[in-house]
């Protein structure tokens, strides 16, 4: 049967569509076939027998998890189409941004929408692809063991690229060495499947962790493509092949991100022409990396996630950043497990010993932290930061805020 696309959601419900009855911990899509159906879909996939019609508009499957799993891969491998894969600790959505903006200035592809990068979004972006499609980009995520073998799986991909290990996900992976082990089952597969990886040469631990792996090498005069960076005081300028390129992105922690998409996009044989109009074109959004003016405040909103990892390169390349009175909101750090405590005493040491701006912490975690510094200050919720906030306004300053996605700290905006 032919389908104009796959739908696990009846608020999206399209004329024709197969709807997967997924089910979670607090939701069953079987309970929504009927209304599935009532909407115009073509056809319903349950695995619960209750919900199944006997009329051939619904199909009734086991697990329509796995289903949808093994339908994904069908799909993939009938298409034949080279797919890139990318995980990594930090970077690994902005990265993959980057890499469809420069290669669709000359192929058709289809890239991971936001960051549906888990067992779910993975199916669900391969099956985004048609027989246009000449190139597909999956961004794979991961808080355990195991996960990216099982991405790997599905998707089998031709080209692999991790952004880095950082302190991501600690909870699930155990420590930092659970992390490589996580995110290298990518490699694993590249390898046993004869495949290519992309490896940032100035990144010691992606070159031990890929030894032995086909892989072409990027960032250094002896990689396969050499990129510099040119300036990184504002937006980040970068050059390649002889021409300069004004990127929108900021903190020299990006550079490993645009250079990746450069590299990508000239092994495909995207020309540098076009690999500068696809860079520059590029715009951050969804709180990641975005510079912003409010008011008379200069603001670094990079607010989507955090980790220590992320957390640290932010700080540092504040610490470098311009602006004679800076300010900074930083949000708990979630999913660290044991570690988290130490993780976030990290940080407020950090603070106190480079005392370049006034500090100001919130949520349970930095909330217990210790310092007497006089320009930190910690809050155990939202309310109380607003509270102090809201009685003496920053003005004339630059501002960086940043926090794990659960702290939502983007709320600032809307005071400040």
């Amino acid at each position: 049967m032919e389908s104009s696309g796959i739908c696990t959601d009846t608020r999206q419900i399209t004329p024709g569509c197969i709807f997967f009855a997924l089910k979670g911990e607090s939701f069953n899509g079987n309970l929504f076939a009927q209304e599935a159906l009532d909407k115009g879909a073509g056809k319903v996939i349950v695995d619960d027998e209750a919900f199944h019609k006997n009329t051939g508009e619904t199909i009734l499957v086991e697990n329509v998890l796995l289903t949808l799993q093994q339908l994904a891969r069908f799909h993939r491998e009938f298409l034949g189409l080279p797919i890139i894969s990318l995980t990594g600790s930090n970077g690994k959505t902005t990265t993959k941004e980057l890499i469809n903006a420069v290669l669709s200035q000359k192929f058709k592809t289809v890239a991971t929408k936001g960051n549906l990068n888990n067992h779910i979004g993975v199916p669900l972006t391969l099956l985004g692809m048609n027989k246009e499609t000449k190139l597909g980009i999956v961004e794979m995520g991961a808080n355990h063991l195991g996960e990216i073998k099982m991405l790997s799986e599905i998707a089998e991909p031709d080209y692999g690229y991790i952004t880095n290990f950082g302190k991501a996900h600690l909870e699930g992976f155990g420590s930092i060495e659970g992390v490589i082990q996580g995110k290298t089952e990518l490699y694993q597969f590249l390898k046993k499947n004869n495949k290519k990886l992309f490896v940032n040469a100035n990144d010691p631990k992606q070159l031990a962790n890929s030894e032995g792996i086909h892989r072409i090498t990027f960032g250094t005069p002896q990689s396969d493509f050499d990129i510099k960076l040119v300036d990184s005081t504002h937006h980040l300028l970068v050059e390649f092949k002889g021409k300069q390129i004004q990127s929108n992105l900021v903190g020299a922690y990006n550079f490993a991100n645009l250079s990746a998409a450069i590299a990508i996009g000239a092994y495909f044989k995207v020309s540098p022409e076009k690999i500068k109009a696809g860079i520059e074109g590029y715009v951050p959004s969804n709180n990641r990396s975005q510079l912003m003016v409010k008011g008379t405040n200069t603001i670094l909103m990079d607010a989507y996630n955090a980790n220590p990892t992320s957390m640290m390169a932010a700080l540092e390349n504040f610490k470098q950043a311009k602006g004679d009175k800076k300010i900074m909101f930083l949000g708990d750090m979630f999913e660290l497990g044991k570690e988290a405590e130490t993780e976030h005493q990290n940080i407020v040491d950090f603070l106190a010993e480079n005392p370049f701006g006034n500090a100001f912490l919130v949520g349970s975690n930095f909330f217990k932290t210790m310092s007497n510094a006089p320009h930190i200050k910690q809050f155990e919720t939202f309310e109380k930061l607003k509270e102090a906030v809201e009685c003496n306004l920053p003005k004339n300053a630059t501002i960086l805020i940043k926090a794990s996605r659960g702290m939502a700290l983007e709320r600032i905006l809307d005071f400040i």
